[in-house]
């Protein structure tokens, strides 16, 4: 079955298997769903992910979720912003800033997808993809 929203798959299933404490999680392969993959590692909310190409268009990410030494999810919720159905676009300025730094946001920019605090850097705006803490 096709999904009409990939992105919100994705986070759906890391969501998921962080609540049912899951190991990992497998979604499927897309440039876009890699560099956000890339992101969450970078900014500490993922153990870590391997890519899996059966063709040059088809593969499977395999993410590894992080938890903590009580087994709690480091994640705790993940909220699409901008939907097929409805885009969301933000200057620089209005990049959200929360959770005193520690939450994670997503902008999909001109230079390609950046963490909300280095968007804010190099002063770009874009389509706010989700919100991650």
């Amino acid at each position: 079955m096709a999904v009409s929203d990939p992105i919100a798959d994705f986070l759906t299933r890391i969501r998921n298997g962080g609540r049912a404490k899951r190991r990992f999680v497998d979604v499927g392969w897309s440039k876009i769903k890699e560099t956000m993959a890339e992101i969450l590692k970078q900014q500490g909310f993922i153990e870590s992910y391997l890519t899996k190409h059966d063709t040059t268009h088809r593969g499977t990410i395999r993410i590894f979720l992080k938890y903590d030494t009580n087994r709690i999810p480091v994640i705790r919720d993940l909220r699409r912003i901008s939907k097929p159905g409805l885009r969301r676009y933000v200057t620089y300025r209005d990049i959200p800033y929360f959770y005193g730094g520690l939450g994670l946001s997503i902008v999909s920019t001109s230079q390609g997808l950046l963490p909300g605090g280095e968007a804010t850097r190099r002063k770009i705006g874009g389509e706010l993809l989700c919100l991650v803490w």
